[in-house]
C-alpha cells in the first residue's frame, strides 16, 4: 500500500507552523495511543505509528525540506536509509512523554504508555546507539559526476576485549537487588486503587546484570573510544545541505542493541569562479570594448571545458548568455543544468596615439550620440 503523504496524516496544511504541527501531533496521539484503545489495539498501534512517523519528518526542518522537495522516496533514501521507518529512529519520546506523562497517569498505567509503544524497551532490554552527526566540506568539481571522500570521524565502539559487557572475560551476574529486571516495582495501595511507579536500578544502572571484575581493556564501560576514517560517497549534483546517512555508524548499542548512523551534512566550499543556483551555474566573463561594439566571440572555461560565446555587435554590460547543459547534474534525473556566462564590459587602459585621436574624433563630432557613434565606428 502506498504511504499517505505526511501532510495528511496529520491533518495539516503543507505551509503549517512547527506549533501547529505540534498541537495536531498531541491530539492525534492522545485519539489512537493503543493503551487507549482496548477494542482493536493492534490497528491503533499502527495508527500511532504513522503518526509519529510524519511528525519525526515534518517536526525537523532539515527532514521536513528534503520530503518537500523528493517526496516518500527522498525521506526513504537519505533518512531510513532504506530499511523504513521504526522506533529506534523516533527522536522526539519527550513529546510523547508531554503528552502522556502527568505523575498520576503514568503512576496508573505503570509505565506501559510510554514503553509498550516504543517496542518493550525496559531498561534492562536492548538500547540503540546514538546518532552521530558530521558536516563536510564539497566543491562543484566533486558534484559534477560524484566522487568518494575520506572523513574521519571520532566516535566509540564495542569493546572486543569484553564484548561489550565492562566485566572481565565478559563474566556478568544477576544483580541482587532487581534480580535481573533492571527495574524496581513499587505498589502502594490507596484506598480503592493501586499506585505503581518503575525506577530504574540504582545498582546495576538498569543493566540487571553487575560486573564481578571490570575489564581493564575498557575500565567498564564496554566502550573504547575511537577515530575512523570512513569513505563518503557524494552524489552528483548533491546540492548545499544535503544530508547523508551512514548506516550503523554511530555510537554502539547497549545490551545487544543496535548502533547508531552517521548523519553527514554537505555544505559547499565557495567557487571563485561559479555560482550555483540549484543545476545551473552562473559565473563572470570580461568582454574588451571592441566586441561589444563590433561583435565576435569570446571563448571561456566551463567547468569541465571549455565554450565559445557569440557576442552580437552593440552587447550591454551584464548581457546573459546562456550555454546549454554546462551546469550541473540534477541529483534525481541526472540531466544538467545551465551555465550562463554575464558578460562584463573592460574598459581599455593603454590605448595607443592613434586609439586616442580617433576616440577624441568620434567624442568631439557634432553628433556623437551613442547610435551614431555605434554606426560611425563600424
Amino acid at each position: 500500500m502506498a504511504k499517505r503523504d505526511y501532510y495528511d496524516v496529520l491533518g495539516v496544511p503543507r505551509g503549517a507552523s512547527k506549533d501547529i504541527i505540534k498541537q495536531a501531533y498531541r491530539r492525534l496521539a492522545k485519539q489512537h495511543h493503543p493503551d487507549l484503545n482496548k477494542e482493536d489495539p493492534r490497528a491503533a498501534e499502527e495508527k500511532f505509528k504513522e503518526l509519529s512517523e510524519a511528525y519525526e519528518v515534518l517536526i525537523d526542518e532539515e527532514k521536513r525540506a528534503l520530503y518537500n522537495q523528493y517526496g516518500h522516496a527522498g525521506i526513504e533514501q537519505r533518512v531510513w536509509g532504506g530499511s523504513g521507518f521504526d522506533w529506534s529512529r523516533f527522536t522526539h519520546q519527550g513529546d510523547v512523554e508531554d503528552i502522556f506523562g502527568s505523575d498520576l497517569f503514568r503512576q496508573f498505567f505503570g509505565g506501559s504508555i510510554f514503553d509498550g509503544v516504543f517496542g518493550g524497551r525496559h531498561a534492562a532490554g536492548p538500547r540503540p546507539g546514538q546518532d552521530l552527526y558530521a558536516d563536510m566540506e564539497v566543491t562543484l568539481q566533486d558534484v559534477l559526476q560524484g566522487t568518494r571522500r575520506q572523513l574521519r570521524v571520532p566516535h566509540s565502539e564495542s569493546c572486543r576485549a569484553c564484548k561489550g559487557t565492562g566485566a572481565k572475560g565478559a563474566e556478568l551476574t544477576t544483580c541482587p537487588r532487581c534480580k535481573g529486571a533492571g527495574q524496581i516495582r513499587n505498589v502502594q495501595a490507596r484506598g480503592y486503587a493501586q499506585f505503581v511507579s518503575i525506577t530504574t536500578c540504582g545498582q546495576c544502572r538498569g543493566r540487571g546484570a553487575l560486573a564481578e571484575t571490570l575489564c581493564p581493556e575498557c575500565k567498564g564501560e564496554g566502550r573504547i573510544d575511537r577515530v575512523s576514517l570512513l569513505s563518503v560517497e557524494v552524489p552528483e549534483g548533491a546540492f548545499d545541505g544535503l544530508r547523508l546517512r551512514l548506516g550503523g555508524k554511530g555510537q554502539p548499542g547497549g545490551r545487544g542493541g543496535r548502533p547508531g548512523d552517521l548523519y553527514i551534512t554537505l555544505h559547499f566550499r565557495a567557487d571563485d569562479r561559479f555560482t550555483r543556483e540549484g543545476s545551473d551555474l552562473y559565473t563572470d566573463v570580461p568582454l574588451d570594448v571592441y566586441t561589444a561594439i563590433l561583435g565576435g566571440e569570446v571563448k571561456m572555461d566551463t567547468l569541465d571545458s571549455t565554450a565559445t560565446v557569440k557576442v552580437p555587435a552593440g552587447t550591454q554590460t551584464h548581457t546573459l548568455f546562456r550555454i546549454r547543459g554546462k551546469g550541473l547534474p540534477d541529483v534525481r534525473t541526472h540531466e544538467r543544468g545551465d551555465l550562463y556566462a554575464r558578460v562584463v564590459l573592460v574598459t581599455p587602459r593603454n590605448l595607443t596615439a592613434e586609439e586616442r585621436r580617433t576616440l577624441e574624433r568620434l567624442a568631439a563630432s557634432p553628433n556623437s550620440e551613442r547610435k551614431g557613434f555605434f554606426d560611425r565606428l563600424k
